[in-house]
């Protein structure tokens, strides 16, 4: 029998060598079909633009279709714990906003189960940081963040605010204010930013803050006036609006756009969806893009990204902690 133990052998190892070949093959090929990106938010808000400004360079990027698909609710956390369940195979990747960090903790505060854990997500890279920007109808009283403070001071809980949901960038930027002015608003959540707005026009609500993307329409159009920036500098498109610290308050917010893969997703995929949306980023497709809707470039990539999100949840954790249990 020993005469056949080199041939087993040989058999054996081409058997392997063939197996090799298929899954380095299978690796190599990925993606083979269309990747579904998942916006949690309705249409027209901040994080479903910047997937529509990202789409086609990323597309040409891996050679295959990148086809968005909304699932709002919840300030995003239906749309974030879908694909934070979803087969870890790179073919479902998830385009977050800032809150996507926090959550988890502030389903916690609130005595719930959260639908999903930051331990479910894999960062693969940042696209932009924006500041939000508190508006009101154009024809409201206030003309000013300190008009709009003295008018909650004077009748605590009286205005009224829309947001994307409880937890939301809308909720954590108008609490935040609210903490460092030491005034109350009653939050009137919708299903995402878009909505918030038309709650504003509509005038079932007295304020919102929104996105420059998002507001940047309705501010030209004169149907509102913005009254401050959330960030730590004005916005070139608004250089006359201050920014809270400016008008006097010590806070600072930004509402980020990142992309997630579901955790455990092979590594070859991850560096392949990782490489691919830095050269859509950086293509002067998806730049001019971001300028011509104001939204504020700021790329990086997953390591980089993973830090500023790390520290951006250190930060607003304390807010929801502040904010306590939200029904």
């Amino acid at each position: 029998m020993s005469k056949f133990l080199p041939r087993l052998w040989y058999a054996a190892c081409t058997a392997g060598l063939a197996l090799f070949a298929a899954a380095a093959f299978a690796q190599d090929a990925f993606p083979s079909g269309p990747i579904t990106l998942v916006v949690p938010n309705p249409p027209g808000g901040a994080s479903d633009i910047n997937a529509r400004l990202l789409v086609e360079p990323w597309a040409a990027a891996l050679k295959q279709p990148v086809v968005i698909s909304n699932k709002p609710g919840l300030g995003g956390a239906i749309g974030t714990a879908q694909v934070a369940k979803a087969k870890a195979d790179g073919y479902t990747v998830l385009m977050a906003l800032s809150a996507v960090v926090v959550a988890p903790e502030a389903e916690k505060v609130s005595g719930r189960k959260p639908l999903y854990e930051l331990e479910q997500l894999e960062p693969l890279g940042l696209v932009s940081s924006d500041p939000m920007v508190v508006l009101v109808r154009s024809d409201a009283p206030y003309k000013s963040l300190g008009e709009l403070i003295a008018a909650a001071k004077d009748k605590p809980g009286a205005l009224n605010y829309s947001s994307s949901g409880n937890f939301g960038p809308i909720h954590l930027s108008v609490e935040m204010l609210a903490h460092e002015a030491g005034v109350k608003f009653t939050q009137v959540p919708f299903s995402g930013s878009a909505p918030s707005l038309l709650a504003v026009l509509s005038g079932q609500v007295q304020f919102t803050t929104a996105a420059p993307a998002v507001a940047r329409a309705q501010i030209e159009s004169g149907k509102v006036r913005a009254l401050a920036v959330s960030g730590g500098k004005r916005l070139p498109l608004l250089p006359n609006v201050p920014t809270y610290r400016e008008a006097g308050y010590d806070a600072e917010f930004y509402i980020w756009a990142g992309l997630y893969a579901p955790a455990g997703t092979p590594r070859p995929v991850v560096q392949k969806l990782r490489e691919t949306l830095g050269v859509a980023a950086r293509s002067q497709a998806f730049t001019a893009g971001m300028a011509k809707q104001s939204i504020i470039y700021d790329y990086r990539d997953a390591p980089e990204f993973a830090r500023f999100a790390e520290e951006d949840r250190v930060r607003l954790t304390r807010v929801v902690r502040a904010i306590g249990k939200v029904e």
